[in-house]
């Protein structure tokens, strides 16, 4: 109705032209055809980004201290090179122990590795546990609210059988 009634003031009946700024009558905003200037109501999720998150996960949780000193410096550089939107860090149980950095796609929720050990690829099928690091506490907290993969996880565990049978693949 504010196109038709914009229209019949100025002789263009509701066109294109009608999404432009003719006054601050209508207000900010109040037009749901207009060009919206405010905050994002919704955001792609490729577009968001945990790296510096990923990052001080591994330099203050997951590979902290000198002894992990040339591990964590080789993760860190393999990470410096990707140029992907979104990471996730393998644990190989509860005990949030590092075995594996991927790269994660939001479009298909798939992971693929980067550095480290662990299956090449990883799906929501494969996961057990979701976690998500907490910079201020510097550790990992489990996600029992989510049972996939999405741009909120930073860490999963995956199911016990996926380890046995990676296993034996290595052993060859």
């Amino acid at each position: 109705s504010c196109n038709v009634l914009q229209g019949t003031l100025d002789g263009s009946l509701g066109a294109p032209s009608s999404s432009q700024d003719s006054g601050s009558e209508t207000g900010s905003g109040s037009n749901p055809g207009s060009d919206y200037a405010g905050p994002k109501l919704f955001v792609k999720p490729s577009a968001k980004s945990n790296r510096h998150i990923i990052v001080n996960a591994i330099s203050h949780c997951c590979l902290a201290g000198s002894v992990n000193t040339d591990l964590k410096n080789r993760v860190l550089e393999e990470l410096a090179k990707c140029d992907a939107n979104h990471f996730l860090v393998l644990f190989r149980d509860a005990g949030c122990q590092y075995r594996g950095l991927y790269v994660f796609y939001p479009e298909t929720e798939e992971a693929f590795k980067l550095h480290g050990v662990g299956p090449k690829h990883i799906t929501n099928e494969l996961c057990e546990k979701f976690y998500k690091y907490n910079s201020g506490a510097k550790s990992f907290s489990e996600i029992t609210s989510t049972k996939h993969l999405s741009v909120s996880v930073d860490a999963v565990v995956l199911h016990g059988s996926i380890w046995k049978s990676g296993k034996a693949v290595v052993r060859r």
